[in-house]
């Protein structure tokens, strides 16, 4: 249909999923489940549009995927899916939700077949356990379990969504607007994925990929006679600190930027400015803090990390074990996967002039295997 619009939501915050992935990354192959849905969807050429509705910060990263049109979620499905109808000019549109992963072609062209039957084309599964309501034993031929994709007519859902009643689907909230809805037998096989065990009933995912990404990072700082010096986390007994814009931990600076290179996501000058205020004198373990947070909010699992040390001086030698301990609490990973390396330049350089501190770093990630 050249007048329809796929509209795909992904701006959930995954509570019930209780996983520190948000479900819309886990990794299917080497595609994160949002962007492995939209494309079966893009592959049987059915729409005018594809719109992805999901939070600012997986928008930025998922452009690095796709060039869908992405549409910034609110904080409800119902005010996500506002956001995404004024974006839509067709006269129909189909809304899925990205946790809705195995939709077979078969049951999308059954859904387009019937468009023009009513407002809202909704496909649904019959019950076949008990149904116990209220403590009431009810009919369960009398029961339904909606599903998605849902079919509507763009105009009829962008008026029955003006209210503050929420609804958890699209046809229900057209029925209560007075338009009408038409139900057709849904699959069994496109289950929604709600919480971590409800993958094993979804047979058409293949697990991710066992690649290692790989990342490095360089950072340097000079010092400063001025403040306390901080380097791996630990403070280290010193004269001089390290110039700059937070605490100065030019290891940790490194690290992160070896963490965010792995992942494909930027560097620490992108995540952290240092123009901006609220990370003046910030302490770098915090910042670290966050972008493991990040990271695996968005699948991935750290495999290890290796840090190269330069200094003339201070020497670091006594510290690297008390590094390796702190890095280790902040990363939540083994201390075994934190190798910490410390060097001189043979006074050769700034280093060498004792001027200031580079570091070299390593981050290896994976992909966080949910087939387990």
């Amino acid at each position: 249909m050249s007048n329809l619009t796929l509209v795909l939501l992904a701006a959930g915050n995954s509570t019930r999923f209780e996983m520190e992935v948000k479900k819309q990354w886990l990794r299917i192959e080497d595609k994160p489940l949002w962007y492995y849905v939209a494309k079966n969807f893009e592959k049987t050429q059915k729409f005018s549009k594809i719109i992805i509705v999901a939070s600012d910060d997986d928008i930025n990263f998922m452009k690095n995927y796709a060039s869908y049109h992405f549409v910034t979620g609110g904080t409800t499905r119902q005010q996500s899916l506002k956001n995404a109808l004024s974006h839509v000019q067709s006269e129909y549109v189909l809304v899925s939700d990205i946790a809705r992963a195995c939709v077979s072609e078969e049951l999308l062209n059954k859904i387009i077949d019937n468009h023009a039957d009513a407002d809202c084309v909704v496909p649904y599964l019959k019950a076949t356990d008990t149904i116990v309501y209220d403590d009431t034993t009810i009919d369960r031929d009398k029961v339904k379990r909606l599903q998605t994709p849902q079919l509507s007519k763009t105009e009829v859902l962008q008026s029955a969504l003006e209210t503050d009643k929420e609804f958890t689907d699209e046809s229900s909230a057209i029925v209560a607007h007075g338009g009408s809805r038409k139900f057709i037998l849904g699959d069994e096989q496109a289950h929604k994925i709600t919480y971590i065990e409800d993958l094993n009933k979804i047979p058409c995912l293949d697990a991710p990929s066992n690649d290692i990404l790989s990342g490095n990072g360089f950072d340097v700082h000079a010092f400063d006679t001025k403040g306390e010096m901080w380097l791996g986390g630990v403070k280290i007994d010193s004269d001089f600190g390290f110039k700059a814009h937070s605490d100065g931990d030019v290891a940790i600076h490194s690290l992160i930027d070896a963490l965010l290179g792995a992942a494909g996501m930027g560097d620490i000058g992108m995540m952290f400015p240092d123009n901006d205020d609220q990370y003046k004198g910030i302490d770098s373990k915090e910042l670290l803090k966050r972008v493991v947070s990040k990271i695996n909010n968005f699948g991935y699992v750290i495999v290890n990390v290796d840090l190269t040390i330069a200094a003339q001086k201070p020497r670091i030698g006594s510290y690297k074990d008390k590094m390796r301990e702190t890095l280790s609490s902040v990363m939540q990973i083994e201390k075994s996967k934190i190798n910490i390396k410390a060097t001189t330049t043979e006074k050769l350089g700034f280093i060498g002039r004792a001027e200031g501190v580079g570091v070299w770093s390593n981050a290896n990630l994976k992909y966080f295997n949910w087939k387990i």
